[in-house]
Formats: structure tokens, sequence, C-alpha cells
């Protein structure tokens, strides 16, 4: 199976070394030193079952690297109008796009009640619709503590990682169970879910809280929930955001807020969004933050402390120079 990932930073980089670990024949679409390193060394994953090494084709161009199986992409949310610009070559007649993000997906409208309802914040004059569409498109949520340590080289720190993949309609269809099959035969478990929009809330649950109180205290997890005042702003984030996903008609299962902010305390690891701040790379304010509180406002639910936090993490990414604001954001 021929799949390309579009994105060799932290998450992509794990993926792709599972996925050449399980045979597949893997390119990724990489840049800057990173690009450099993959050529020149390969991509090298330390992960607690092991060191995965592996040499995948590596371009800038997609166009070097020509027609896929399948493509993911793992980019961060606002390199996705470049991905729109330049993907065409890796699209076959029928190559699927798994979008393996965080926040709310450009598609979450689509094949549902709000079908032709577009989010125009999130997909940017439309190109990633004009680009791929909704046919092709494949939803996808990851659970993997990842760090990239240097170029080419990622640090997967949890035992438990996991790449959940569901249609955007919920079918469940062969081309996403053999995507399924070829990333979990690498190691990494891929299950296929029938409502990819429950998964989507479940991991944002945990981005939106943790990702505002990190980026304020600046500093991991377990630093920032040392205080039990933010401990318990964590709770009340963490209530708001469920009764968000109750409005939408979604129930996300799992532990009460209190446990899950317990079992967040207890992790050492800086949320994707703290690390591309103190990298300097552009943050993903819009899917993460601003996105679901739209879908608040639009549903009439208060969500006081969660504004809170996000209008003060939002600022501190507009003052990086990191985020630029739509007016309503702004």
């Amino acid at each position: 199976m021929r799949v390309c990932v579009f994105g060799a930073g932290a998450i992509g980089g794990h993926v792709a070394a599972r996925l050449a670990q399980g045979g597949a024949e893997v390119s990724v679409v990489a840049r800057g030193p990173t690009l450099a390193a993959i050529r020149e060394a390969g991509l090298t994953v330390h992960a607690p079952d092991g060191t995965i090494r592996c040499r995948p084709r590596a371009s800038a161009d997609p166009a070097e690297l020509g027609p896929q199986d399948a493509v993911l992409v793992t980019t961060k949310a606002p390199a996705l109008p470049s991905v729109a610009a330049t993907i065409a070559p890796l699209l076959g007649a029928e190559t699927p796009v798994a979008f393996v993000m965080n926040g709310i997906p450009w598609w979450y409208n689509d094949r549902t009640a709000r079908d032709g309802e577009i989010l125009p914040m999130l997909d940017p004059g439309g190109a990633l619709r004009q680009s791929i569409g909704i046919p092709r498109s494949i939803g996808g949520v990851v659970y993997s503590a990842c760090t990239v340590i240097a170029p080419g080289v990622v640090e997967a720190e949890t035992s438990d990682a996991r790449l959940i993949l569901g249609e955007v309609d919920g079918r469940i269809t062969p081309r996403i169970e053999a995507l399924s099959a070829a990333i979990a035969a690498g190691g990494l478990p891929a299950p296929v879910v029938p409502d990819i929009r429950q998964a989507v809330w479940q991991k944002l649950l945990g981005n939106i809280v943790t990702g505002p109180l990190c980026i304020l205290a600046r500093s991991c997890m377990q630093d920032a929930y040392r205080s039990p005042e933010i401990r318990e702003a964590a709770i009340r984030m963490a209530e708001e955001v469920i009764a968000i996903a109750a409005a939408e008609g979604i129930v996300i299962p799992g532990d009460a807020p209190a446990a899950r902010v317990a079992r967040s305390a207890r992790l050492r690891h800086k949320p994707s969004i703290l690390q591309d701040l103190e990298a300097g790379r552009m943050m993903e304010v819009e899917a993460m933050f601003q996105a679901p509180l739209r879908l608040a406002r639009a549903a009439g639910v208060a969500t006081p402390t969660l504004s809170l936090m996000v209008a003060l993490a939002t600022r501190a990414a507009i003052a990086a120079g990191l985020y630029t604001p739509t007016e309503e954001a702004a």
C-alpha cells in the first residue's frame, strides 16, 4: 500500500514510522531541516515498545512522490491552505485523504443535519473543499504524546497511543478498513468508529482544557496542575466543554471532569500548542479554541471559565505573532 504522510512533525513522523514498520510503501512531505535530516539519515522514532528506524521517500514537492493509495494529513491546522494548494499530485482517482488533526475539523458539518453549512474560518476560501472534497475525506483523531527531539527524530512517550479513524458519513468502508490495517500492522492501533465526531469531542475535551492553562502557566500539565486553583478552573472548563458537546448531540464517554484533571496532573507532557508557542510555530487557535466556542454561542451554552481562559491564551498567541485572529475572535 502506497501511503503518503503530509507533514513529518512529531505526529506525522510517528505515524510514518509505524506505517513503514508494518510494510507499507511510505513517503512523507516535509520541509526545512526535517526534510534534510530524513533524506540524509532516515526517520527515527523512540517509542515505549522500541526504536523504529526507516527511510521513507521524502520531498517538499508532492509532485516528486506521485499518486498514492492513501494520504494522511498530519500538519497543524494553519498549514492546511498550503496542503490544499499542493496535494493534487498525490491524488489518484480514488485516493482517500485522512485528516489526522486536533480541534474541530473543516468537514464537521458535512453529512449531518447541517450539511451545506461550511466553516470558512477552518477552510479559508473553501480551498480544501475544492482541492480534496468531502467524498475523499476521512476523519482522524490521534492520541500520541510525541515530541521532535531533533530533526527527523521523534520521541513517542505513551504506550497507549492510537489513531482513531472514521468516515465523515459514519460508514465502515473497505478503504478505511485497509488504511486502519496498514497503520495497525506497524504497532499503532487504528480503530475505525461509526461516529468520528464523538472521537473529535473526546480528544478536544483534553486539548481545550489543558492547552490554554498550560499556555498561561508556560509549563507542562503536571506543573500547571500543582495549583489547586488551576485544577478547579480545569474542572469547570471540562464541564463547560461537555455541555457544548451535549448541545451538539454528542455524549463524551469516560471519566468525570475531576478524574480527568487528576489523570492529566500526573503527566509531564507539554500540550502540542504550548510546544508550538515555545518553538515559534503558528498555533492552532482557530480549530482548537475558537471554533468550539462559536458552536457554544450558536447553541446558547454558557462558558464563562472556558471563554476567559481561551481569550487569555488567544491574546498570548497574538502577542507572540503566532495567530492572526478573525474579526470575531479579535
